[in-house]
């Protein structure tokens, strides 16, 4: 595995120096100072490029070219959001980078409430609280009919949450939930939020999966033809929000997915996390199914509770039986460069619990603390290297 971490740019509290110094060879960026929807230019590209690898690291994963919403609900003008995204993968491929993570997840991107959650070691995780979310949904932006997507009990403790909730506890949650979370595509109002719930969910799941698949059906020849392998990320969490449709939560999207448009150009970023916070998401066997197709792995776990609600666990210690993806990941790995494939898997320890000083800095992107991610990705990489010595 190639071990890689997130860097936001020249912006970032976290430096370039600072991932050579973890061990880390490989950076997952992006361009996020560029408009969605725009072209990403070749000049930018290799600028971004430049930069990482003067400092002795290499530019591994685009994480993301942001999907446009036109693109999403196939409307307005799609059309030329679609030929910016095409000549963005050309560029990319110009470029000699191969691998580009996306979303198209409807509105909201990853979706947290709690970005400060106390673990019992005083660490700080980030947390999605299905009440936390329903008093909002419900009682704060008042979407039409929002009650009869919770349970009676969620709907209740919601409500009583709500009646205690000072002005300070509404303005963090609302924050957390639409102000743009690391990597998201921006920021909605409360009036923008509920106008474009509105509009999605109109589409419906089964119209919104056409349109995945007819961007699928633009795009995938291009990154063909410019050596780029695409690798979507699932909906984080795997479940419906505002009502929204959702259509990377399970295997059956995977294989509806990769059945749309067979190509190896048409893959999946593996993250574990995200598709571990459902119930009906088994993750070791999804990594099975769909090994051939994985072409980044996201590294993180997660504790789920009965309603729904879960948080960032320890890298090692959650849901997810990290020892058996691993050893799938690597098994992947060397059946295909046994078959002549060299290329490696690239992972990143995917998000990290706020500790020591960091706790005391305003700085830090929420997820994206530099010593949470350290002790992850030392933590991985003693794991693998325990697995690779045991199959000598």
């Amino acid at each position: 595995m190639k071990e890689t971490l997130r860097w936001f740019g020249p912006d970032d509290n976290v430096s370039l120096e600072n991932i050579s110094q973890s061990g880390a060879s490989g950076v997952v960026s992006a361009l996020d100072h560029i408009k969605t929807g725009d072209v990403w230019t070749l000049d930018e590209i290799l600028k971004r490029k430049k930069i990482i690898e003067s400092s002795g690291l290499e530019w591994t994963v685009i994480e993301s070219i942001p999907v446009h919403n036109d693109i999403k609900t196939w409307s307005g003008d799609f059309y030329k959001y679609v030929n910016n995204y095409k000549k963005s993968i050309e560029n990319v491929g110009y470029a000699g980078l191969e691998i580009v993570c996306y979303n198209f997840m409807a509105v909201v991107d990853w979706t947290r409430t709690n970005l400060r959650y106390k673990l019992p070691n005083k660490s700080l995780a980030l947390r999605f609280d299905m009440s936390d979310f329903a008093l909002y949904d419900i009682f704060i932006l008042n979407r039409k009919n929002a009650k009869n997507d919770y349970t009676e009990e969620i709907y209740i403790k919601a409500k009583r949450k709500f009646k205690s909730f000072s002005k300070k506890n509404i303005d963090i949650l609302e924050k957390n939930i639409i102000a743009g979370l690391p990597g998201g595509e921006g920021s909605y109002s409360r009036k923008q939020i509920l106008n474009e719930v509105e509009k999605f969910s109109l589409i419906g799941t089964e119209g919104y999966r056409k349109n995945l698949f007819k961007f699928l059906k633009e795009i995938i020849p291009i990154a063909e033809r410019s050596k780029v392998k695409m690798c979507i990320h699932p909906d984080d969490p795997p479940f419906p929000l505002f009502g929204l449709p959702r259509v990377v939560s399970s295997a059956s999207d995977a294989r509806k997915l990769l059945n749309a448009y067979p190509s190896i150009n048409n893959g999946l970023t593996m993250c574990v996390g995200s598709y571990g916070a459902g119930f009906h998401n088994n993750t070791s066997k999804l990594v099975e199914e769909f090994k051939s197709h994985i072409h980044f792995a996201h590294l993180r776990n997660i504790i789920k509770e009965p309603d729904g609600s879960f948080y960032e666990s320890d890298h090692l210690d959650g849901d997810n039986n990290m020892h058996v993806i691993a050893k799938q990941l690597l098994s992947e790995e060397k059946y295909r460069q046994k078959h002549g494939d060299k290329s490696i898997i690239p992972m990143r320890p995917d998000h990290g619990h706020l500790i020591g000083n960091e706790m005391n800095e305003n700085n830090v992107n929420p997820g994206y603390s530099f010593v949470g991610r350290l002790r992850g990705l030392s933590e991985l990489r003693g794991m693998f290297f325990g697995i690779e010595k045991s199959d000598e």
